[in-house]
Parts: C-alpha cells; sequence; structure tokens
C-alpha cells in the first residue's frame, strides 16, 4: 500500500497518534502561501500529560510541495482534539485545552509558526472547562468548521457525567465570520442535548452505552443548518443522528421521529462536506463490512448523497493489504477519524493510521496524507 507518511510514533512508546486535522495556508498568505497544514496530536498511557494528568499536547506539520513531503513545524501544549482552519488569511486551531478540557482557539499569522496563547476570555478561552473531570467536561473531534451565512460554526459536547459514549452532551457554538475569534464574547454557546435512551427505535433492539459524539455542521438542501453526529450504537452498525440548529446557533433541538438515519461508518468518527460544483454531499467514513464488529476500521470508503439522508458507497480507498487474517486485520489495522478537503479537481485527506507493528487498530502508529485525483469522475 503506497501511504504518505505525515508522522510515525512507535507502538513501544505507548503513545499513539490521534485527531488529524488538515487545510491550505491561503494563497495570499504572507508566509508559505498554498502549503499544506496537518496537525495532529498525542493519547495513550506513554503520552504527554499536563498538571492534570490529562492529555493535550499538538504536533503541527507543514508540506511545501503539496503532501509529497512532509516536515514538522512545532508543539503546541494544552490543544487537544482540534480543528486547523484558514480564516481571512489566518490559520486558526479551535478545540480544546485537553483531554476534557477547555474550548479554546488559537491564530497563527505566519503558516503556523507560531500560535496564539488562550489565556483569558480576550485571547481564545471561549469557555472554561472543569477542573479535572468536574463538569463542564468539552469533548469534540477535529469535525469541520462550517461559514454559513455570515457565521461560523462547530461543534462541540459536553460529557457529564463524564462517561465515555453514554455521556455526552450536543452543543454548537458561533460567531460572525467578521469578529475578532479570539474574544469569548463574540461566541454564542447553544442549549446542550443529552442522549436519551428512549429515543433508540424498537427495532434497534438494546444498544451497548447508547450516544451521539463528534458531530458534523452542514447546510441542508432545503437551507436548514444541521449537526450529524456519530452514534455509538453497538450493536447496531451504519446510522447516524441529525440535530436541528435554530436562531442563528442559539437553540437546538432533535426529533427521534426523524432524527435517525442510516450512514455508513456512522460508528466511527466522519467528516461531511458539499462539493461547490456538483452539490453532492460526500463524506470519508468506515463502512462496515462485517456487522459481528461494529468498531471495524480497516477499511475507508468515499460515499456520495444528495440529500443527507440517503448515502451510497462510491469507491474503497483504503483496505489492509497485509498478509493478515481476516480476524487478525480487524485486530491490527485501522484507517479512520479522516480529515478531508476539496483542492481543485482532487480531494486531500489526513488520516489516523494504525498499519504495520501499531499495537491495535485503535492504537495508531502513523498519520498519513491521501489525494483522491480527479474524484468527480467517480461521482
Amino acid at each position: 500500500m503506497d501511504l504518505t507518511q505525515v508522522a510515525f510514533q512507535d507502538a513501544a512508546t505507548r503513545s499513539y497518534l490521534g485527531s488529524p486535522s488538515l487545510t491550505r495556508i491561503p494563497a495570499g498568505a504572507p508566509r508559505y502561501p498554498g502549503a499544506i497544514v496537518v496537525t495532529h496530536d498525542y493519547f495513550g498511557p506513554g503520552c504527554a500529560r499536563n498538571h492534570e494528568d490529562e492529555e493535550h499536547l499538538t504536533t503541527v506539520h507543514r508540506s511545501l510541495d503539496h503532501g509529497r513531503t512532509w516536515r514538522p513545524v512545532t508543539h503546541v501544549a494544552n490543544a487537544f482534539w482540534s480543528s486547523i482552519f484558514a480564516h481571512r488569511g489566518a490559520l486558526y486551531l479551535l478545540g480544546c485545552s485537553q483531554q476534557y478540557g477547555s474550548i479554546v482557539i488559537r491564530r497563527s499569522e505566519d503558516g503556523g509558526d507560531t500560535w496564539t496563547h488562550p489565556a483569558d476570555g480576550g485571547s481564545g478561552l471561549i469557555a472554561t472547562g472543569g477542573v479535572r473531570r468536574e463538569p463542564p467536561n468539552y469533548h469534540c473531534a477535529p469535525v469541520p468548521v462550517l461559514e454559513y451565512e455570515g457565521r461560523l460554526y462547530r461543534a462541540f459536547e459536553d460529557c457529564d457525567p463524564c462517561v465515555w459514549g453514554s455521556g455526552f452532551r450536543s452543543l454548537v457554538i458561533s460567531a460572525d465570520a467578521d469578529a475578532d475569534l479570539l474574544r469569548a464574547d463574540a461566541w454564542t454557546i447553544s442549549n446542550r442535548i443529552a442522549f436519551d435512551p428512549a429515543w433508540v427505535p424498537a427495532q434497534w433492539g438494546a444498544l451497548e452505552r447508547p450516544g451521539w459524539l463528534e458531530g458534523n455542521l452542514v447546510a441542508a438542501p432545503d437551507g436548514r443548518l444541521l449537526n450529524i453526529l456519530r452514534l455509538n450504537s453497538t450493536p447496531k452498525v451504519d446510522v447516524a443522528a441529525v440535530v436541528a440548529i435554530h436562531d442563528r446557533g442559539r437553540r437546538i433541538d432533535f426529533d427521534p421521529a426523524t432524527g435517525f438515519i442510516e450512514f455508513p461508518g456512522g460508528m466511527t468518527k466522519f467528516v461531511i462536506r458539499r462539493d461547490p460544483a456538483t452539490g453532492l454531499y460526500l463524506t470519508l467514513s468506515n463502512n462496515n463490512t462485517n456487522p459481528s464488529r461494529p468498531t471495524q476500521r480497516n477499511i475507508l470508503s468515499l460515499h456520495a448523497s444528495e440529500d443527507l439522508a440517503r448515502w451510497r458507497h462510491v469507491r474503497t480507498l483504503l483496505r489492509d493489504d497485509l498478509a493478515h487474517s481476516r480476524a487478525d486485520s480487524l485486530r491490527l489495522t485501522g484507517f479512520q477519524y479522516p480529515d478531508w478537503h476539496f483542492d481543485g479537481e482532487d480531494i486531500i485527506a489526513a488520516v489516523r493510521t494504525a498499519y504495520r507493528g501499531a499495537h491495535n487498530f485503535h492504537d495508531a502508529n502513523r498519520i498519513t496524507f491521501h489525494r483522491i485525483e480527479r474524484f468527480r469522475e467517480l461521482l
């Protein structure tokens, strides 16, 4: 398999690579115009931890040759689960300060070399998390920052009680696109919605720790703003939840009668974006080919939809090519947590990859870069 490696971490360190995100530096930027930047963080018992014993470290990488080669740029402490995005000529890093921390944002004016520090409400501290695992316990993933009708939107969760899976409460933050994004008072935070197990359709049967997380903000064909969330639905696979956003991000709600959709790869983190040329919604996700293994991540595929409700498989992009048994492939290989963007006629993506020497499919030892050339010819 031909993988362009951005970063590698030996599994012996018990420090694993997570949360890849990428963007291009705008063409008119003063430093490194047109370069691609990838960020990722670290997790696991061997990774760097802060004074609260929480995972918190992010590394920035940059490519000056359209993704063919990569060099590390810098480390950013107290940045976790973060999305990197370009806005008004600058780079921004928006996520949490640590595992279950505060909501923070940073800005770089020099292509990722240096970053502002979110010390207070005037410099990037948007919402303060609790001490250790006291609420609020903010959570997210490198999900899209959507600009829509002059406003920026992004999904977060508050894990309260702090129990993975069932404890996540969905929320959305938003700000005027022309605001100073480092100011906390520029941001609106919606109400929070906890997942109610009573919403689970009866035909699905009993689920293990049902809950939602890692949502994608997207504008529907009729103009409605939606948050499509990963659904922790074991043993059910390939479903997602749809939360509606109202009043320019001030209020969200969920209708269990209409809020569940069939979605390939809905058990793991995915990113949805709308192609400006065709109008189709696309996602890179881990469609399940083995229902007996709901956590399967050894296949990554491109899927498309006209309406966000009905999705079709376009092409399998990554699959295990090692001499593993089927069981060992499911156990050891993962192509997961993709972040991706349209790049002219292509799609570019960063993937959290467990491959050749990973401890297991989840504990990734690589961040890899991928290009899908002339993707519209596949649609």
